[in-house]
């Protein structure tokens, strides 16, 4: 290959069309061209005191990234704007490795900062004292097109005081339907608990709770366990064997709820308010039924007392309901 390569160079041919030809790495060829290298090669010239900056200059430095001027701003932002000043004092990454060891390789910037939202803890003792509330969505009868449900509920009983139904999520919709809630209900919750969605939180809503007295309380970000017993009703709703996929049109979904809220405020026996109805929780009339039951249970009593191991007695209804309740707190029944 070395006479063919002397050939084409004899004849003219350039040394990279020559390589070509051959299938020859051109630094193949400068490298046999060159020779071994005899002895070690030289090494570079380094300075005295190595590349690194002096002591002093490296004091300099963390001095410049701490003025008040550049105390706030990252090293970057130091760097270039020295530099537009015709001031050039290490490459970026000493500065940086200059503040890393000074222990300022945190987040330079001031920060706002956020703390954590408060856990609300909330109990109720007896009706009307706390109502949560929340807004779902119901499919309309086209792709795209949902129909907003807003539903208040009573934690005690779990009566719900109003529900409506819109087109749209609405602020100044919200705070009416808050308003006129609590005008039927005929007494003031000591507190209403939402989680933080646009309409819960708005202006027209939280003046309206101010104005009432009413203390405003909100589930933390990201908690999903923090509005438990509006979550659980829209379950109930939604696990209807009945409940419909989509509803034709607004007054179709309002037909059905009427019916669902009527069915469940009055018919429907809660497990978790001693298989009372909400309304009669809500109401007073819970402790009268009561009684009944166990004039009920009695008769069967002493009718049969064979089957029964111990006198009977109907469920107690518990004195109190929490929204998180504190670990130290005892559980009352």
């Amino acid at each position: 290959m070395s006479a063919t390569f002397t050939e084409l160079r004899a004849a003219g041919i350039p040394i990279t069309r020559s390589c070509a030809l051959l299938g020859r790495p051109r630094a193949t060829h400068y490298r046999h061209a060159r020779g071994p290298v005899q002895g070690p090669r030289p090494a570079r010239a380094v300075p005295e005191n190595g590349q690194a900056l002096s002591g002093a200059e490296r004091a300099a430095v963390l001095a410049l990234i701490n003025i008040p001027a550049y105390a706030d701003l990252a090293i970057g932002q130091i760097w270039a704007r020295e530099l537009d000043e015709a001031r050039y004092w290490c490459s970026v990454s000493s500065m940086y490795r200059i503040a890393r060891a000074a222990g300022q390789s945190r987040e330079r910037r001031r920060l706002a900062t956020h703390p954590a939202k408060i856990k609300p803890e909330l109990l109720a003792d007896g009706p009307s004292q706390v109502w949560t509330w929340d807004i779902t969505k119901l499919r309309g009868p086209d792709k795209g097109v949902f129909y907003q449900l807003y539903v208040l509920i009573d934690i005690y009983s779990r009566f719900n005081p109003s529900w409506i139904i819109s087109p749209v999520e609405d602020s100044l919709l919200a705070a009416d339907f808050l308003a006129e809630a609590i005008e039927r209900n005929g007494a003031i919750p000591h507190t209403v608990h939402a989680d933080r969605g646009t309409s819960m939180t708005s202006k027209p809503v939280s003046a309206l709770l101010t104005d009432l007295g009413v203390a405003r309380s909100h589930s933390r970000p990201r908690v999903s366990n923090d509005n438990p017993f509006s979550e659980a009703q829209f379950k109930t709703l939604k696990y209807l064997p009945e409940f419909l996929a989509s509803f034709a049109s607004l007054a179709h979904a309002r037909e059905f709820c009427a019916g669902f809220f009527y069915e469940y405020n009055y018919i429907h026996r809660h497990s978790g308010i001693a298989w009372h109805t909400p309304a009669s929780v809500h109401f007073g009339t819970a402790d009268a039924i009561d009684q009944d039951r166990q004039n009920t249970l009695t008769a069967a009593y002493h009718a049969h007392p064979e089957r029964f191991g111990r006198r009977p007695h109907p469920p107690t209804m518990p004195t109190q309901f929490w929204i998180n309740q504190p670990e130290n707190e005892p559980h009352m029944n």
